[in-house]
């Protein structure tokens, strides 16, 4: 009751991944620049820009995933097809 809320993750199950990264892009905050003591510059992403490069990344293998399922169903059925033919 008096103790510290745990934080609440977003769900990002509705969201486009792609919609996601590029607002990130857009406002700003997909990366943070160090600049060290000789006076050089580092930009590196922030964590919730690579989430939703991953995010990105998980959605496009399920679809090659399910692409691929596709396509050897439809070579099958081609190679059904040609032998059938040939008889």
């Amino acid at each position: 009751m008096y103790g510290k809320q745990p934080a609440q993750t977003q769900s990002s199950d509705g969201k486009n991944p792609n919609r996601v990264s590029g607002g990130l892009r857009a406002q700003g905050v997909d990366r943070f620049t160090f600049e060290g003591e000789d006076g050089s510059t580092q930009e590196i992403p922030t964590q919730r820009y690579v989430q939703s490069l991953e995010d990105q990344l998980r959605k496009q293998r399920a679809a090659i995933d399910v692409l691929d399922r596709k396509l050897t169903r439809q070579d099958t059925a081609i190679q059904g097809l040609m032998s059938y033919r040939k008889n």
